[in-house]
């Protein structure tokens, strides 16, 4: 493991145009009528299938559209395999519970399994800036069908809500921020499971703002469990203590045996936004799902220290890990972000570690890796931002895990090559197992994105993974250039997109504000 040399001066914190930036679009971020498309006998089981043809979809988000003359109302796009055109999803649409509204910021966040088992995908939408009642910015979730009648056709949306009287209960409070963050999937038991942040609710009386939980829905019977906050036995206790602006909840990741949960503003002793994780068996205990285990870099077992504003936990990415001699897939590679982590004297540079952890919670650090390291493309420079985003795939995970099959990508939307295109951003890849120079690749607008390179387009903070490929949103920056790619996941340096989507094409709706805000 390549571990920094510890421990560091702290430098005077400066920040680029990008903290601003991703400041904004973190608290505020981060017409088509349904286009036709060929009903299927059966639902197929594919991955992302929604309407059962057997073929792939994808879903864009642009979550700052107007909707019906409201601003920032957000929608979703789906765009049906195989040239099938498009479905405008809003809370406009048919079925849809609520209406749009202004900054309600629909499809703010996305999740796709199969929330009834019927062979078809479900997407779950996030609309954390959704006012309830009198209550601003409380949030809300849909679970949206797919049929074999095409999206949206066939069962009736369920809404999840905080609330008297709702499936979550408790009660909606202005900046909950339900739906802030998503991911769903099926138990290794067969199960599927839906985990929604709730990074702003407030816990206890008197109430510690925005310390942060989420919820855990479950079955096809989506049994509600929540909100799980660190003040919360779960069978276990939570890692952590509820505290003034930890956000538990701000960030997620899954596989079929285990979740983590990202607490980027978590105080380490007097330590402000040093950030952690807490670890999550799907195995319920008493209710609730397992705690495992808490992850921060005071631990001397994790690499790094905890100082201000390092984020630890800000993003994450878990696949399934199959070591050597093996026969069965029960642990997990789990990358965690901490995009403001200083190098040496590096501002805000970022760095991403790599943990193996067990069924059990037990856990090793296998790597470290930052733009400084052996053989990785690019070198660590101030505002970087290295892991402010991260997606991650094993594409065999039923087989012994090596750095072909567990592939990692980075946002680094701070990167510039030039002063006339600061914050352009790009995004590097690399393996999880070995060296992470070994088989890294770098793509950034003009090299393997398409279009030119401009200022402020924040390449890596839109980032999705699947074994379809790496899919990299371009919502920001010049018009032209709003677009989302897929890309291989052995891609190589500057590689281009083996598909992309741009508004006016291919049957997509032409005009934007934040194509690919969210992509899945």
């Amino acid at each position: 493991m390549n571990r920094p040399t510890r421990p560091r001066p702290r430098a005077a914190r400066r920040r680029t145009a990008l903290a601003a930036s991703a400041v904004v679009l973190a608290a505020a971020t981060l017409g088509l009528a349904p286009g036709a498309t060929a009903a299927a006998a059966a639902c197929s089981g594919t991955e992302s299938d929604f309407n059962g043809d057997g073929i792939r979809d994808t879903a864009i988000a642009d979550p700052e559209a107007t909707v019906t003359g409201h601003a920032r109302a957000g929608l979703v796009r789906i765009v049906y395999g195989g040239g099938k055109g498009t479905y405008e999803l809003s809370q406009d649409s048919p079925n849809i519970p609520g209406g749009a509204e202004e900054g309600d910021r629909y499809g703010f966040a996305l999740a796709v399994y199969d929330a009834d088992l019927d062979g078809c995908a479900d997407l779950a939408v996030g609309a954390p800036y959704e006012d309830i009642s009198t209550n601003a910015d409380a949030g809300s979730v849909h679970i949206v069908y797919g049929s074999a009648a095409g999206f949206n056709g066939g069962k009736v949306p369920k809404e999840h809500l905080q609330g008297a009287g709702t499936t979550i209960g408790g009660a909606a409070e202005p900046g909950d921020w339900l739906g802030y963050a998503l991911v769903a999937g099926k138990t290794s038991a067969g199960t599927p499971y839906l985990v929604a942040g709730v990074p702003g609710e407030s816990i206890g009386s008197p109430a510690v703002e925005d310390a942060g939980g989420f919820v855990y829905i479950h079955g096809t019977a989506q049994t509600v469990v929540g909100v799980i906050s660190q003040n919360v036995e779960t069978g276990g206790a939570v890692p952590g203590v509820a505290e003034t602006d930890d956000r538990f909840g701000a960030s997620l990741t899954s596989t079929p045996t285990h979740f983590a949960v990202g607490t980027p503003g978590e105080a380490i002793g007097t330590v402000p936004f040093a950030g952690g994780v807490a670890v999550f068996s799907h195995t319920l205990a008493s209710g609730y799902p397992k705690p495992l285990l808490g992850l921060s870099q005071d631990a001397d077992t994790v690499a790094g220290a905890e100082e201000a504003g390092d984020g630890f936990g800000t993003a994450l990415a878990m696949v399934p890990y199959r070591p050597s001699g093996a026969t069965s897939t029960t642990e997990v590679l789990l990358a965690i972000g901490s995009p403001g982590e200083d190098l040496s004297t590096t501002v805000d540079a970022g760095a991403v570690q790599i943990f193996r952890i067990n069924a059990s919670g037990g856990f090793s650090e296998t790597m470290w890796v930052e733009q400084n390291t052996a053989d990785v493309e690019q070198e660590g420079e101030a505002g970087d931002f290295f892991g402010q985003r991260l997606a991650a795939v094993n594409t065999s995970p039923n087989t012994t895990t090596t750095g072909t099959t567990a592939r990692l990508a980075i946002g680094v939307p701070g990167e510039e090559s030039a002063e006339e295109h600061r914050e352009k951003g790009g995004v590097h890849i690399v393996p999880m197992v070995g060296a992470p120079g070994a088989s890294d690749a770098w793509i950034d607008p003009g090299w393997g994105v398409p279009g030119e390179p401009a200022p402020l387009q924040l390449a890596g903070l839109s980032l999705s993974g699947s074994t379809a490929g790496l899919y990299v949103g371009m919502p920001y920056g010049p018009a032209a250039g709003h677009s989302v790619h897929l890309f291989p996941w052995n891609t190589a340096n500057g590689g281009a997109p083996s598909q992309s989507f741009r508004p006016g094409e291919g049957g997509i709706p032409a005009g934007d504000t934040a194509f690919g805000a969210t992509v899945r």
